[in-house]
């Protein structure tokens, strides 16, 4: 089996010590109705007519990517983008997926949610405890909580 890996991003957007969440529309495929962060896949337009920054590649693609996504998501601007975690699962068509797990401070807007979203929230780590979220990504949050408060984190872990 050797399948090349379908690549997306996730963001965890971070304002006034508050995270957004986002409810997934009931016609979602994979997790309708239920709670998670902003995030889509990684495409070849993401990056294909841009000037390469060497000779041979794009550097930064990850952070333009959840740029895109974002605010095509939500309408919001982020910045300071910085890395959190990831993980690989199998898709229902079989086919291998990486998810990278990406943090940023809130730039600038307001949310408007597309079509995809049908409500957002921001929430602390303990509001977020109340909402139905897609497996792991309240560890993701408790991980983030961490960071923002100047512990040490080491990988992801469900306890």
């Amino acid at each position: 089996m050797d399948k090349k890996h379908h690549i997306s991003v996730t963001g965890i957007i971070i304002k006034d010590g508050k995270f957004l969440i986002t409810k997934r529309a009931p016609h979602k495929k994979a997790f309708p109705n239920m709670w998670t962060v902003p995030g889509g896949n990684l495409e070849l337009e993401d990056y294909i007519s841009l000037p390469k920054d060497t000779n041979s590649h794009w550097y930064n693609i990850l952070e333009k990517v959840l740029k895109r996504e974002i605010k095509e998501e939500t309408e919001l601007d982020v910045e300071n983008i910085k890395y959190l975690t990831s993980m690989t699962f199998i898709r229902p068509d079989g086919e291998p997926g990486l998810i990278i797990s990406l943090y940023a401070d809130y730039k600038n807007g307001e949310v408007q949610l597309d079509a995809d979203s049908i409500e957002y929230k921001w929430a602390s780590l303990e509001e977020a405890k109340n909402y139905e979220l897609i497996e792991g990504i309240y560890q993701e949050l408790e991980m983030l909580d961490k960071i923002l408060n100047g512990e040490k984190v080491g990988e992801w872990s469900k306890n």
